[in-house]
């Protein structure tokens, strides 16, 4: 597959076209008629969770949130290729992998509420919590997989970072050190084409990102990360190489960012209609979805169905976040050190002079 979709001769890995026709049998995944249903509706359940969480913010009941609309393809695939056993270590828009891991609504709802129990995720094996410093995380990820190797053990690390990340110190050092220990991490980048507002042509001169492994000694690939069949063909492949002992691999999922950067951002301010309107025409549920249609597999009312299904479940799952008891203030303060720093004892004063000052407002 590597040498098939040489990066340098900037080729793309693609499967089905923007009408859901089968255009790569070689590549198409073995999945039963059922993994491909299950795989819809997840995608589709993260949607409906994701629009709902914008409105939630935007209604005033949760804090700034990063939409996940139309990326999906890239954290279903994901999320159906990891292991219990595999480790997760994301950034801030990777909702349906963290769902397939087996966070919850609650926990993602509660930590978008300034809830930092939420980002606990204590049921859940090996998924760290979400890195908002961009690009940070990789480094985690290769620290990880090189104890992995030294512990022989099977795991597979997974990480995720947005195309910003690529122009950090950060990634290029986790690339690097990844390769020279050949620790089995793959590397998946979203490429949303913005780096918030700056886009991607802005940000490098090479002709993609995936071409950028080849400088660390490492496979690499280009792939349409809209596409839920390329994306799960091409990390298949990666997580054998990678068990095998080979090393690392980077994986560039070529996608766009549907929604603002996050609820704090608007996009109309440096993207056209136009430009939306065309990458509108790739959207990963409307491709998978006449795909399902063309097998006969799905029909209009049943997934209108799912949907209103999903929009209570989404409900019941942000009432309990919205009904669990605050954060305790001792969480925020003694649990980082042994010894607690005299600069945070004079802070966790000052917070609780200010909590009595706004509790006597009232």
């Amino acid at each position: 597959m590597f040498k098939e979709f040489n990066p340098a001769e900037d080729k793309i890995l693609r499967v089905i076209d923007n009408e859901g026709q089968l255009i790569n049998k070689k590549w198409m995944p073995q999945l039963a008629d059922e993994q491909i249903q299950k795989a819809y509706n997840d995608m589709l359940f993260a949607r409906v969770a994701d629009t709902m969480a914008v409105s939630y913010q935007r209604q005033g009941r949760m804090f700034t949130y990063p939409p996940n609309l139309g990326q999906e393809a890239i954290s279903g695939a994901l999320g159906n290729i990891m292991t219990e056993e595999d480790w997760l270590v994301p950034a801030f828009r990777e909702l349906g992998a963290w769902l397939a891991k087996g966070a919850t609504l609650k926990d993602i709802f509660l930590y978008f509420k300034g809830n930092e129990e939420g980002n606990a995720f204590r049921n859940v094996k090996k998924l760290l919590p979400m890195a908002v410093p961009i690009a940070s995380q990789l480094l985690h990820a290769a620290g990880i997989g090189y104890a992995i190797k030294l512990r022989k053990e099977k795991d597979i690390v997974y990480t995720v970072v947005g195309d910003g990340g690529t122009s950090e110190g950060d990634f290029h050092e986790a690339l690097n050190f990844a390769a020279v220990w050949k620790v089995p991490v793959i590397f998946v980048v979203q490429n949303n084409q913005f780096a918030i507002s700056v886009p991607f042509s802005k940000q490098t001169a090479s002709v993609n990102v995936a071409v950028k492994s080849l400088a660390y000694g490492m496979p690499g690939i280009k792939v349409d990360g809209n596409d839920y069949f390329a994306m799960y063909s091409a990390l298949d492949y990666s997580r054998n190489y990678a068990s095998e002992g080979k090393g690392p691999v980077l994986i560039e999922a070529l996608t766009y960012r549907k929604g603002a950067h996050t609820t704090s951002d608007d996009p109309t301010k440096y993207r056209t209609k136009e430009e939306e309107d065309f990458w509108g025409l790739t959207d990963p549920l409307t491709r998978l979805n006449k795909f399902l249609k063309a097998k006969k597999l799905i029909t209009d009312t049943e997934e209108q169905t799912l949907i209103e299904q999903y929009k209570k479940e989404v409900d019941r799952s942000f009432e309990e976040a919205e009904n669990y008891p605050p954060t305790v203030l001792d969480d925020v303060f003694k649990y980082t050190y042994v010894d607690i720093p005299e600069d945070l004892k004079i802070q966790q004063m000052e917070h609780e002079k200010f909590l009595k000052w706004k509790e006597a407002q009232k």
